[in-house]
């Protein structure tokens, strides 16, 4: 059976998305539309019931549907390609930083900038509301790339080889750059290198983004 990989382009299965380039996976691609509410149709919820992205379906049919336990997945099933730094403190420092960016930075910074209407409380002024949510937001991703500034100071990737957290945090400083967000110079860096990772480049010009290599 193949892999079947359920992502949306863009988003954070992108990050999944380079993960399986990395180990030269075989998989199927399954676009899901969020705007058009792929996400909330029956066949996609018997699927994945609590209607997220990314899914991804192993070849021995297991259905993964969180974005840290496929990442993790990925890495375990192909050890050859070091997608987890070697030694368990390292292995639970990338674990960490994977989860920061992934619960933090995105769950809790991110979501308030694209979903504001999720934290609206009904009767208020919603305009007002959602430039304040908005701002919060843009106020937790700042404070979270200010403190991975001093982690990534003089650093090319967060360990010696490329990991499940560096394709985590990349994904949301994919996001700062497709909104302006600054990023604090060291993460700018480290956003740049990791742009340049062939991996990086095919992924991102296959989901559409090939305009930002020209």
């Amino acid at each position: 059976m193949t892999m079947k990989f359920y992502m949306t382009p863009g988003s954070c299965s992108t990050a999944i998305h380079i993960l399986l380039e990395e180990v030269e996976a075989i998989f199927e691609v399954h676009l899901v539309d969020l705007m058009a509410g792929d996400n909330k149709t029956p066949e996609y919820l018997q699927l994945n019931p609590k209607g997220t992205i990314p899914v991804l379906i192993t070849d021995d049919n297991l259905v993964l549907t969180d974005f840290q336990p496929m990442a993790w997945w990925i890495a375990r099933q192909n050890p050859k390609k070091a997608l987890l730094p070697t030694g368990i403190a390292d292995e639970c420092r990338a674990l960490g930083w994977m989860s920061y960016a992934v619960n933090t930075i995105h769950g809790q910074g991110f979501t308030r900038i694209f979903t504001p209407d999720r934290y609206s409380l009904p009767g208020l002024d919603n305009g007002a509301g959602h430039d304040a949510i908005k701002q919060q937001g843009e106020e937790i991703v700042a404070n979270a790339f200010a403190l991975l500034e001093p982690v990534l100071a003089g650093r090319e990737l967060l360990f010696d080889r490329f990991s499940i957290a560096d394709a985590a945090l990349f994904y949301v400083m994919f996001w700062a750059d497709r909104i302006n967000q600054p990023l604090p110079e060291s993460c700018k860096r480290y956003y740049q290198t990791l742009l340049t990772r062939p991996t990086v480049r095919q992924v991102l010009s296959e989901e559409g983004y090939g305009a930002m290599f020209r």
